[in-house]
């Protein structure tokens, strides 16, 4: 029996060998790297689609804030409420007149030489009450164009000295008066004048 108990053992020495050696850790390696592997994406998938979902669907708390703050600062300009744009500035100045200044211009005006040469405005109307500022919002299309039209036809040479910008602003005033008439602007006021 002795014998037979020390013939017994190397088999099983044999099988738990067998089964620690070579075939059962590949068993057991292979699925735990998919396990730590699949175990990462997931949370990288999860973690990643959650936080876009936050970040893309959260609700802005200043939009609100914001939006109320821009309607104080329109109300104490004396500019117009929601939904209408306006294209301009209103200030008050002296003796009740209210200057409104107007977007830049920017024209490309002729040369001799054929370079391309931009003129740049901005300029700000003198207007005698609030009547003539809402007849200028309405026609800011028609005096764009007309800027547009006028000023192309002008050289740099037209603008050199005080008698060109004299003669500038005569005419836009001119010009402006036609467009809002029977409303008159009581001045044109260049607040910048650029040529490149």
């Amino acid at each position: 029996m002795a014998k037979d108990k020390v013939k017994e053992a190397p088999p099983e020495a044999d099988a738990a060998e067998g089964e620690e050696g070579e075939g059962a850790p590949a068993k057991k390696k292979i699925p735990l790297k998919f396990l730590i592997i699949g175990g990462v994406a997931a949370v990288l998938v999860l973690g990643g689609g959650g936080t876009a979902g936050f970040m893309l669907l959260k609700p802005k708390p200043d939009e609100a804030h914001a939006g109320k703050e821009k309607d104080k600062k329109k109300e104490k300009k004396g500019e117009k409420k929601e939904g209408e744009k306006l294209a301009g500035e209103v200030r008050e100045g002296p003796d009740g007149i209210l200057f409104y200044t107007m977007p830049n211009v920017v024209v490309n005006m002729q040369t001799a030489d054929g370079r391309a040469t931009f003129l740049k405005l901005k300029l700000t109307l003198e207007v005698p009450d609030q009547e003539t500022v809402d007849l200028l919002e309405p026609n800011m299309p028609r005096l764009q164009d007309m800027f547009q039209t006028f000023l192309r036809e002008l050289r740099p040479e037209d603008l050199q000295g005080s008698q060109g910008s004299y003669q500038l602003r005569m005419e836009i005033q001119r010009r402006v008066n036609l467009v809002i008439a029977p409303s008159k602007v009581n001045a044109v006021l260049i607040e910048e004048m650029l040529i490149n």
